[in-house]
């Protein structure tokens, strides 16, 4: 039998284990050669990983520029807000939240968030978490309201935001900006951005350029000794300067939304401009909107971004150019009524005409007729091209706002030349009329229309851009300008039966214009409307006559009752106001002029004496709550108001009584209804007729006050009534 040899057997096993094993050494020691000495290992770079595991980064935030009007009054700027947030780890010892259920009921009513819904947050198992989105972009009022709680562990962010101190006012010029926030692998950054306005179109100018702090830290965060650290500052926006005048804005705005209240339109507009510089003073729009809160129906700025049949207004330019090439002679004569063109009937507006009447009379009495002869006898469709041109229709005016839009005054066939002649047919923007009328203003040179004027450097003032008043060549001549202005006069202040412009008119003042009622075009049907008040009204004045300082121009589009009626007391209203206020017509004005008074903070001084001082200088001011201190205002500081405006302030006192608002302006009355923080309902437009609970009633939980509104006429009756 033959055995095994088992001590001279080789041991092949073990020595392959031995191989395997030296292969894994030299994989491994291969690996560490490469991490050592590779700065990149599976497309990482491990210096910078490294690096960026133990670096502090922080961004510093440029301070977004302040939009000024004319006199330094704040329109737009940035504000500190702040955002809630809760501490939750014990590792903080006894800074955190402990009482959960409390905090949650305590901070529910003030930051408007559901109690189950700050429970969950407060349940989170991290170190600390923000109560949002209730508790984001929070006011320093209600960053007060928090810490009188004195809840542990709760603490606060600071943030930016945007503000607006006047709300809504000049809102499609301001446009506005607003907060986004970027998370970037977890890290959260935001910057305020332009949208809509100046706010966008200046963006890059406002916005200025943040600045960062980066260095070393260690594991708990301090920065290591030592070492490295970079710092760039932060580069603030630059400020703007506008052109508005914010008492020619405010006597705009309300005169546009009084009549809004009341005639309803689909859209309005009521600019001024001063005469001599082309520079707009006050450009107010229905509907608009609140920046702050951008309650935004529509996107364009009805004075550059609306294109529209003008109507009547381009007569003014018809004449104005058959004047000034020297064939017009105003003393003769055409027979008014109707004329066929083309195939085509233009009738008058009347549908009858005034019989055979002088072409001067034509201008006066809006007669589409006349258009017709003047471009037969005195000019041609090269003649109205050149000069319709050359007055800046068709093309855009360069004003400094977004969404400039040029119009159109494309027309070949008779029937179209006669039709742009009166203002059917072609395309213009508010702005273009505007700048058109400095023609007339400005002794026979245009005007270009300014928004801003100048931008400075934040830092040091130093002036950026001053605006310079351009003034075209001579473009009519000067008897031209006196021709135009004689009509124009007599178009508003005329006593010919057939005169246009008399609801434009205001005793004492010596304003010239003229008005325009175009038909709408409907694209979908391809053809104009055809309703009673399928139009747009709208007015160009320029006053005083001799010595111009201001135009103006208004549009309206479908009112819902009395036709141009609406505009033509907001366009008077807001005339008389600037006129006191600036003093154009004192010798003729017996009236009280309208004094301005720049408000300051008033936060935490004695209720009483601030009342007293207020109302010498004219304001009416309401007093909120029973307190002997005020806690806040509305307006705020530096706000300019005028005598009569009304100024809220809301006291440290609990107890709130029902005002009388009877007579308050809707604005007024839910303003005042939002700041007492109670359920409310307005019914109607106009002025506050009656209010459901009575003066001095206390304010209490859960009630709720109806606000019946009506036309001025309606609270006299009412208090006859009574």
């Amino acid at each position: 039998m033959k055995t095994r040899n088992n001590e001279n057997q080789n041991w092949e096993f073990p020595s392959k284990i031995f191989k395997i094993f030296l292969v894994l050494i030299m994989v491994i020691y291969i690996q560490y050669m490469y991490l050592s000495l590779s700065p990149v290992v599976y497309k990482i770079n491990m210096k910078k990983f490294a690096e960026a595991r133990n670096t502090y980064s922080q961004t510093l935030y440029a301070n977004r520029g302040t939009i000024y009007d004319s006199s330094s009054n704040t329109l737009a700027i940035n504000i500190s807000s702040y955002t809630v947030i809760a501490y939750l780890s014990p590792s903080r010892g006894g800074d955190y939240v402990k009482d959960k259920e409390g905090t949650a009921k305590a901070l529910a009513p003030i930051i408007n968030m559901d109690e189950d819904y700050i429970m969950n947050l407060l349940n989170k198992d991290v170190y600390q978490v923000e109560l949002g989105p209730g508790g984001r972009n929070l006011s320093e009022l209600k960053k007060d309201e928090i810490i009188a709680l004195d809840l542990d562990g709760i603490d606060f962010i600071e943030n930016s935001k945007r503000y607006y101190p006047n709300g809504d006012f000049a809102s499609y010029i301001l446009g506005y900006a607003k907060r986004n926030e970027i998370s970037d692998n977890g890290k959260i950054t935001y910057s305020i951005d332009g949208e809509l306005g100046l706010e966008s179109k200046y963006d890059d100018i406002l916005k200025g350029k943040n600045g960062y702090l980066q260095y070393q830290q260690d594991r708990q965060g301090y920065k290591i000794p030592d070492t490295k650290e970079t710092r760039i500052e932060a580069e603030n926006g630059s400020d703007i300067y506008l052109t508005i005048d914010s008492n020619i804005q405010r006597f705009l705005e309300s005169s546009v939304k009084d009549a809004a209240e009341i005639y309803e339109p689909d859209w309005m507009l009521l600019t001024v401009m001063d005469a001599k510089t082309g520079d707009i003073l006050g450009s107010a729009t229905y509907p608009s909107f609140d920046p702050n809160i951008r309650d935004i129906e529509n996107y364009e700025n009805p004075l550059v971004s609306y294109t529209y049949e003008p109507g009547s207004t381009m007569k003014t330019y018809t004449y104005m150019c058959a004047i000034d090439k020297g064939t017009y002679d105003g003393n003769l004569t055409y027979q008014s009524g109707s004329i066929e063109i083309g195939g085509s009937i233009i009738n008058d507006w009347n549908k009858v005409g005034w019989g055979t009447v002088t072409y001067d009379l034509g201008y006066e009495y809006s007669s589409n007729t006349a258009i017709a002869n003047v471009l037969n006898r005195f000019i041609n469709k090269q003649d109205l091209k050149e000069c319709f041109t050359k007055y800046g229709f068709g093309q855009t005016t360069g004003i400094e706002l977004p969404r400039e839009f040029p119009g159109n005054i494309t027309f070949n066939y008779p029937i179209e030349v006669v039709a742009a002649g009166y203002g059917q047919g072609i395309l213009t923007t508010a702005v273009q009329h505007l700048q058109a009328l400095t023609i007339i203003s400005n002794g026979g040179k245009m005007l270009k229309p300014n928004i801003i004027k100048e931008i400075r450097n934040s830092n040091n003032g130093e002036i950026i851009y001053q605006r310079e008043i351009k003034e075209s060549k001579q473009i009519v001549k000067d008897k031209t300008v006196s021709k135009m202005k004689e009509l124009m006069f007599n178009t508003v202040n005329g006593t010919n039966y057939g005169t246009t412009g008399s609801g434009y008119k205001i005793a004492g003042f010596d304003i010239i214009g003229k008005t325009g009622t175009a038909q709408i075009y409907d694209v979908d049907s391809n053809r104009y409307l055809t309703g009673w008040n399928d139009y747009i009204y709208s007015f160009s004045g320029i006053f005083p006559n001799k010595d111009p300082k201001y135009i103006v121009y208004g549009a309206i589009q479908r009112p819902n009752n009395g036709s141009a009626r609406g505009l033509q007391i907001a366009t008077k209203t807001a005339l008389e106001n600037i006129a006191k206020y600036k003093n154009v017509f004192p010798s003729d004005s017996t009236e009280q002029t309208i004094n301005e008074y720049i408000l300051d903070s008033y936060i935490s001084t004695n209720t009483n004496k601030t009342k007293d001082i207020l109302e010498a200088n004219g304001l009416n001011v309401i007093v909120i709550g029973d307190g002997n201190k005020v806690i806040s205002q509305y307006p705020y500081k530096g706000i300019k108001v005028v005598n009569g405006d009304k100024v809220f302030l809301i006291t440290n006192g609990t107890n709130i009584k029902v005002p009388n608002m009877k007579g308050w302006s809707r604005n007024d009355a839910e303003l005042y209804l939002k700041i007492i923080e109670v359920d409310y309902e307005l019914n109607g437009y106009g002025y506050v007729i009656s209010q459901s609970e009575k003066t001095g009633t206390l304010i209490e939980d859960n009630m709720k006050i109806t606000i019946l509104l009506g036309d001025k006429f309606q609270l006299v009756d009412k208090e006859k009534e009574e």
